[in-house]
């Protein structure tokens, strides 16, 4: 019974297995790579797009897992896991398991890193890789000229380094090679072969820095060839021309080619987009490229080419991009351009364009979408014709000599977006049309000669970000409707004849608003409340022949974004202390000539940036921060003319670029600081400490300040000599009025002109003051002293030891008789006279080497 029991239970297992068996054969392959990609799925720190069907429960469906397709075989072919928002690195993808794989796209994830597995190089059936569009790093290594079978390669806009390895040509079956937007390096480029199947070819933006590849050549069926954003240089080699006869694409712009432009190029019949620009290509645009008549997009700017434009350029009526702008072009535009009536982007700016625009281009150009003929010479009208251009988006005319008035017949550019006509010499009102625009988002019409006043119409402008009308004719005040212009970043009516007070609103719902200029005007009234009220504000100059008043507006303190603030020449008051905060981008500031009281916070020290600050001419009193000693951007520095009290701080001494100190006309006190000596880049303006109660004597260190102009110590309580200061050898003034110096003055060149009234005590040729006398105290009196005391120490000792022998004989001759007594005294007479005229000399050297300053 026990035997039974276990052959049946035997039986059993045998058939368990055997019914088994072919089931385990038939899936073992399809398990096996299942739990490969299971592995590499669980890695990845983000893989939510394959949850649905990447699991174990779903392993015996694999071929329908997302991205997976499998031959007939049951085995996995193609991986398409393209823009699946994966994260993660390939460590742990074990590419030997997938021997039948002919096609691996990880392309546009983004988020996918780390270096290429050296393992993915084993994949000899692989057919198509992209691993485009990732953060994958490290070199190609050679072992990718493996992978034999390869028609498609792209590993495009990743981070990958190092030099691209010759072995890449050994794929002679690629037909697509897309290495663009890395990091590579120029290698040995002789070690490469041509490639006979490659149609396209892209090494764009990487750090390639050698002459042209010259195995492209010899690649005969390329069609798209990139080498764009590079640092390649040399010239174009004309095998290029002869070879590659079927380019339809070839880009080579923004890289360092130089040399003319070859006639050849004309043999490139099949052209249909040619970028050429931002090189260094020089002499003419080769009138053979009129042959091209293919041609779609031309781009030769930013070279250095130096003719005319060849009329045969109209040749190419085919095209709809020219960009010829930044050169050197001369002449004025050919006729032959009324040709191109298919053109949407012409850009000629930046040249030596002459002549005016004719109206017969307005008439054909009406596809146009770009005209930028900017920073020419072309005169003078604006054509009417143009607005015929209804589907213009850009329109920039600046930086020409056109002249006349604006045409009304640009209302008919109802998708204009940017328009921009400055520094002309346009004349009289803008016109009304032109505030009919509603799409506009820059309007800049400054630097010409309109007139007129701004209408209400401008709020319909609802989508402007930039308006410029500086340096006009404009009058009137600025109209109620201006703060409608809620996307406003940048306004500027400067340099106009503006009057009134800027509307109480503005600013208020523009949270975008960085650049306001008011400068230069007749405004009057307080600034408007909201003008910062999203603390967006970089940029506020108000000065001139303004007439401000009140307090700044409270949100001004925390625009932290600042960066420049002149509001100098009004009457603005207020606690400067409060006005302002911490500003970590300031740059310039000025509040010259206004009526703000308090003192100075310390926070200015914070304003790491600050290369200006000028608040003289107010009523800041206290004493100056110790803080502004951390600035050490600082270049000018005017606090003059305020009520400041006690001293310079020394902590001054860190501002090493200070180019311009004044502190005149408060009531400092104490010495003038020596390191005031050691701030050696003063120069150009001055250093003025007049008009305080600064004492003590004036330090020699300030003679190091030899690229020094302006001095200016007068007005204060200074005593002593004035030092030599022979270094300031370009001074223009100095002034040394009203103190109590004494001494002889500098007799240096660069002092002949300096003012010492108010000085009794100073001597020398000068206004005003009396010629020094021999007893006067010179600045040459230490070598005075030391010649006479290298003279007359050696005689008076050797006076005085005469004297004390002398002494000693007359007392031993006290012993003799009274008749040797009177012989001895006639016989002593002459020299007693001596001995005294010895003595008299000695007291008078004496009194002269005390009167000596040392």
């Amino acid at each position: 019974m026990a035997i039974t029991q276990k052959t049946h239970l035997f039986r059993i297992h045998v058939f368990l297995f055997l019914a088994l068996l072919p089931l385990t054969i038939t899936a073992s392959p399809a398990t096996a790579e299942a739990e490969v990609l299971l592995k590499w799925k669980n890695s990845l720190i983000s893989s939510s797009t394959l949850n649905s069907s990447w699991s174990l429960t779903n392993i015996g469906n694999l071929c329908n897992w997302t991205g997976i397709a499998c031959d007939t075989t049951g085995k996995v072919s193609v991986i398409n896991l393209s823009q699946r928002e994966l994260e993660g690195t390939l460590a742990q993808f074990d590419f030997i398991s997938f021997p039948n794989l002919t096609a691996f796209n990880l392309s546009s994830n983004t988020k996918l890193n780390g270096s290429i597995p050296s393992t993915i190089y084993n994949l000899s059936k692989l057919t198509f890789l992209d691993l485009s569009n990732n953060y994958f790093d490290g070199n190609i290594i050679s072992e990718i000229g493996g992978l034999t079978e390869l028609q498609y390669l792209s590993f495009y806009h990743n981070y990958l380094i190092g030099t691209i390895p010759y072995q890449i040509t050994n794929l002679q079956k690629l037909w697509y090679l897309d290495l663009g937007s890395n990091y590579l390096q120029s290698p040995d480029w002789s070690k490469f072969s041509g490639m006979p199947l490659l149609t396209r070819l892209s090494f764009y933006h990487n750090e390639l820095s050698s002459e042209f590849p010259g195995f492209v050549t010899d690649c005969w069926n390329l069609t798209y060839l990139d080498l764009s954003k590079n640092h390649l240089t040399g010239a174009i080699p004309e095998l290029l021309f002869s070879n590659l006869g079927k380019l339809v694409f070839l880009n080579l712009t923004s890289n360092l080619f130089q040399g003319p432009l070859s006639s050849n190029i004309s043999r490139l019949s099949k052209l249909q987009d040619l970028g050429l620009g931002q090189n260094r290509f020089n002499g003419p645009i080769p009138e053979q490229i009129g042959l091209l008549s293919d041609l779609q997009i031309l781009d030769l700017q930013e070279n250095a080419l130096n003719s005319t434009i060849p009329s045969e350029l109209g040749f190419c009526t085919n095209l709809t991009f020219l960009a010829l702008a930044t050169n050197s072009l001369s002449g004025a535009i050919p006729l032959s351009f009324t040709d191109l009536n298919k053109l949407s982007d012409l850009a000629l700016s930046l040249n030596l364009l002459s002549g005016e625009i004719s109206p017969y281009f307005m008439t054909n150009w009406t596809d146009l979408i770009s005209l930028q003929v900017q920073e020419n010479n072309f005169t003078g009208i604006i054509p009417p014709d143009i607005g015929l251009l209804e589907k213009l988006n850009y329109l920039f005319l600046c930086g020409n000599e056109f002249h006349g008035s604006i045409p009304s017949e640009m209302g008919n550019l109802k998708e204009l977006l940017r328009l921009g006509l400055s520094r002309n010499r346009l004349s009289g009102p803008i016109p009304s049309v032109e505030w009919n625009l509603t799409k506009l988002t820059i309007l800049r019409l400054y630097d010409n000669q309109l007139t007129g006043t701004i209408p209400p119409q401008i709020g319909n402008l609802t989508s402007l970000t930039d308006l410029e009308l500086s340096i006009n004719k404009l009058h009137g005040e600025l109209p109620e409707t201006l703060p409608l212009l809620s996307k406003l970043e940048r306004l500027s009516v400067l340099d106009n004849n503006f009057s009134g007070t800027i509307p109480t609103d503005f600013g208020k719902n523009s949270p975008n608003l960085q650049y306001v200029h008011f400068s230069n005007n007749s405004f009057s009234g307080e600034l408007p409340p909201g003008l910062c009220s999203a603390f967006a504000l970089k940029n506020l100059t108000a000065d001139g022949d303004n007439n401000f008043t009140g307090p700044l507006p409270d949100c001004l303190r925390n625009c932290t974004g600042l960066t420049r603030v002149r509001l100098d020449g009004n009457q603005f008051t207020g606690d400067i202390s409060i006005a302002f905060g911490v500003h970590p981008s300031l740059v310039f500031i000025s509040l010259s000539g206004n009526r703000f009281s308090g003192e100075l916070s310390p926070d200015w020290g914070l304003c790491q940036s600050l290369t200006k600050l000028q608040v003289d001419g107010n009523k800041i009193s206290g004493e100056i921060p110790v803080e502004l000693g951390k600035l050490s951007q600082l270049r000018y520095l005017s606090l003059d003319n305020n009520e400041l009290n006690g001293q310079i701080p020394v902590e001054l001494e860190n501002l090493r670029h200070l180019f311009n100190l004044s502190l005149s006309g408060n009531h400092l006190s104490g010495d003038i600081p020596k390191f005031i000596g050691n701030l050696t880049d003063l120069n150009y303006i001055f250093l003025d400490l007049s008009s305080n109660s600064l004492s003590g004597t004036i330090p020699s260190d300030l003679g190091k300040l030899n690229s020094l102009e302006n001095l200016n110590l007068s007005h204060n309580h200074l005593t002593g000599i004035i030092p030599s200061l022979t270094g300031m050898i370009i001074l223009n003034s100095s002034d040394f009025s009203y103190n109590d110096l004494t001494g002889q003055i500098p007799t240096a060149d660069v002092f002949k002109n300096a003012i010492y009234t108010g000085n009794s005590g100073l001597c020398g040729h000068a206004e005003g003051l009396s010629p020094c006398s021999s007893s006067t105290p010179s600045r040459t009196s230490n070598n005075k002293t030391k010649i006479v005391l290298a003279i007359v120490i050696p005689v008076c000792g050797l006076s005085f030891l005469v004297f004390a022998i002398g002494a000693i004989l007359r007392g031993a001759t006290q012993h003799y008789g009274e008749e040797i007594q009177s012989i001895e005294k006639d016989q002593s007479a002459t020299p007693l006279i001596w001995e005294r005229l010895r003595w008299r000399l000695f007291f008078d050297l004496i009194l002269k080497l005390n009167s000596f300053q040392y």
